[in-house]
């Protein structure tokens, strides 16, 4: 879900003195020779990158299915150096890159898991600059870049003051409900630990997402007597009680700011055309960036459900048995968000413009959603580069040298803005 906010953007860039200090601080970090020769390495081993984008995408990594890919890229983070190489119990990686000081830690992440199922081809094909695969774009260029990054620190001797915690998560897309960075925050070793945390996750460089939707789902499995369709008319059909609940929901009208959505998205069961089901289903899907909101909805929506069966229960006869609803949590993403004025977010506007692009706002359903839940100051940026079709079979990325690199020193530089460079 994804939403352009250009009042926020342009509240953001004409803040002024809130953002001088972020602005000199990534004004004099991209100047620097260090960075230079970090920008340097990137282009210089951009073949590699695209290497590492390749290999990666053609190991699957279908929902909750992430291992193959997490043993790799656990395999390239010991490779690149990093220190405290593990797999945590959920299945995220983890591998450090030691600062000059103790102190908290500066996450950077990107996912593992594909919205794919196992089976899925995930060859990549090339058509010149272009590389075409299942998962190309959301995440594995972003796994790569960060593999890149730290390339790029280490060749230029770039020392951060704050430890960099390199990450690839699980379960973020889909029924995943952001698994591995929920394990993260809230059992993992660095849970306590973290002072900032971006997400990399899409493609275009000029967004930040620092608003967080969050998401309640529910199957909801409506049960009955059932019978034959002649013989036992007249008795209750947990299908009446289905439609009834979908229409109700649909009668609500939710708030257009803060913006508010509902769907009634899967629907199944039955056994016959001429049979009245003993039971079926539908699946709903309920959003907001406002936690209080959608809150709200989710009452809402349990009463639609309890009134659905009431009602059905009063309109025919219960003499062979009643119907009933049975409500099953299959998502909860948390909503949160970061204060536009928080320094991840003002050196990530600031890294955008030096590099000379124009920021733009989006709200959606990611990683970050889990830190700023939490309160943990959380964005979630673009690896850089173009692309499209994503979440389809023909997703794909442009890996032309010029621009991939450029978009890639964006994130570099909002991430030691964040950390801190002496």
């Amino acid at each position: 879900m994804r939403r352009t906010c250009l009042s926020a953007v342009l509240a953001l860039l004409i803040a002024g003195p809130a953002l001088a200090a972020p602005k000199d601080d990534v004004t004099r970090i991209v100047g620097s020779a260090a960075f230079k020769a970090a920008a340097a390495t990137l282009d210089a081993e951009h073949d590699r990158t695209v290497g590492d984008i390749v290999t990666l995408t053609e190991i699957p990594a279908p929902p909750f299915k992430e291992a193959e890919r997490a043993q790799a890229y656990r395999a390239m983070f010991e490779a690149h150096g990093l220190k405290d190489v593990e797999i945590d119990p959920e299945g995220n990686v983890m591998g450090l890159r030691k600062g000059t000081k103790s102190g908290p830690v500066v996450v950077v992440s990107a996912h593992l898991d594909t919205v794919f199922p196992e089976g899925t081809n995930v060859k990549v094909r090339r058509e010149g600059t272009k590389l075409y695969a299942p998962g190309v774009a959301d995440d594995s260029r972003s796994l790569a870049v960060l593999l890149a990054w730290i390339r790029a620190l280490d060749a230029a001797k770039i020392k951060t003051r704050s430890d960099i915690l390199f990450v690839g998560t699980v379960g973020e897309e889909g029924a995943g409900d952001l698994r591995g960075v929920r394990y993260f925050f809230g059992q993992g070793k660095y849970k306590d630990r973290t002072k900032a945390f971006f997400s990399v996750d899409g493609i275009d460089p000029a967004h930040i997402t620092r608003v967080g939707v969050g998401s309640k789902r529910y199957r909801v499995t409506f049960k009955g007597p059932g019978g034959h369709s002649y013989g036992a008319f007249g008795i209750v059909n947990p299908m009446a009680a289905m439609g009834k609940a979908i229409a109700d929901l649909y009668a609500i009208q939710p708030p257009v700011e803060p913006k508010v959505t509902y769907s009634a998205s899967v629907i199944g069961g039955g056994t016959s055309v001429n049979a009245i089901p003993d039971k079926v289903f539908t699946e709903f899907d309920m959003r907001s960036a406002d936690a209080a909101e959608l809150a709200k909805l989710e009452a809402q929506f349990k009463t639609v459900i309890e009134n659905a069966v009431t009602a059905e229960n009063a309109a025919r006869s219960t003499r062979v048995g009643a119907v009933s609803a049975e409500l099953t949590p299959i998502g909860d993403r948390p909503a949160g968000n970061t204060p536009q004025d928080a320094a991840i977010v003002a050196n990530t506007i600031a890294a955008i413009t030096a590099l000379g692009y124009i920021p733009s706002f989006e709200a959606s359903s990611t990683d970050a959603n889990a830190p700023m839940a939490k309160g943990v100051p959380a964005i979630t940026i673009g690896s850089g580069g173009t692309g499209g079709r994503a979440h389809s079979t023909d997703e794909w990325i442009d890996v032309e040298k010029g621009p991939s690199v450029r978009g890639m020193t964006v994130g570099l530089a909002a991430v030691l803005a964040t950390a801190g460079v002496d």
